[in-house]
């Protein structure tokens, strides 16, 4: 009977389990990273890390412990001078399991298992992401493009007093929307804490180009309205002796 057996036997005898774990803690041990089958890495990293805890104590009793399990000598003397030391400082969790899919032939769920101290990508990225300690806020920044584009100066033309009213409202109505385009690309563009500097300059570009052909749209208007004013009161006048003639003819 197998009351409380709760291990995988892995479809295989006790020796034969045995045999197949030793010889992947040893090839894992010396390669560093091996790829096999995701019940497979499971069973081994059980079998695995007690024999890695044991190497930190470097003594003869726990060297033929591990021999025992391993039976290889070569694995044996790379788990204690070189992997001990990299592993001295680190509580457990020596492993790491990486799932790569399934295999063709029969489905089965594949995946890498290594040691978690010999992935010097994983490891380089953690140093980088230390090393930016600095944070920015965006409120700053959206407040440096705002002021750079409401400080521009604005053209003005010699119009009637109607016109530089209308124009002054009308501007002030497009540079709001255009501030809030302005905002909506410094969110869009510019990520959650680092905003470079070339694309401020570029928005800020684009905002000033913007604001200033609207501008110049909005002076062709208001000049167009303050010509067809003028000429509304000459046309009045022409009508006017035209009236006159037809009562003295009806006279």
């Amino acid at each position: 009977m197998r009351h409380g057996k709760k291990f995988n036997h892995l479809s295989r005898t006790s020796s034969h389990r045995k045999a197949m774990l030793a010889n992947m803690a040893s090839s894992l041990i010396i390669h560093k990273r091996i790829k096999t089958t995701l019940a497979k890495a499971k069973a081994l990293r059980s079998y695995i890390e007690p024999l890695i805890t044991k190497s930190k104590v470097d003594s003869t009793h726990s060297r033929r412990t591990v021999f025992s399990y391993l039976q290889n000598k070569e694995a044996v003397t790379e788990l204690f001078r070189e992997i001990s030391q990299k592993i001295a400082e680190r509580p457990g969790g020596y492993t790491r399991i990486l799932k790569t899919g399934t295999r063709l032939g029969d489905n089965a769920e594949m995946c890498f298992i290594e040691l978690v101290d010999y992935n010097e990508n994983l490891l380089a990225e953690k140093v980088e992401k230390k090393v930016k300690t600095t944070r920015r806020r965006r409120g700053s920044k959206k407040k440096s493009v705002e002021e750079q584009v409401a400080d521009k100066p604005v053209e003005t033309t010699e119009t009637d007093v109607t016109a530089d009213e209308t124009t002054s409202e009308e501007i002030k109505s497009e540079e709001s929307e255009d501030e809030a385009k302005a905002k909506a690309e410094v969110k869009e563009e510019v990520g959650d804490e680092v905003m470079v500097e070339e694309k401020k300059e570029e928005i800020v570009d684009e905002v000033e180009s913007e604001v200033e052909e609207k501008k110049e749209e909005i002076v062709d208007k208001a000049k167009s309205k303050a010509e067809e004013k003028k000429e509304e009161p000459a046309e009045k006048k022409d009508e006017s002796p035209k009236t006159d003639k037809s009562k003295k003819t009806k006279e």
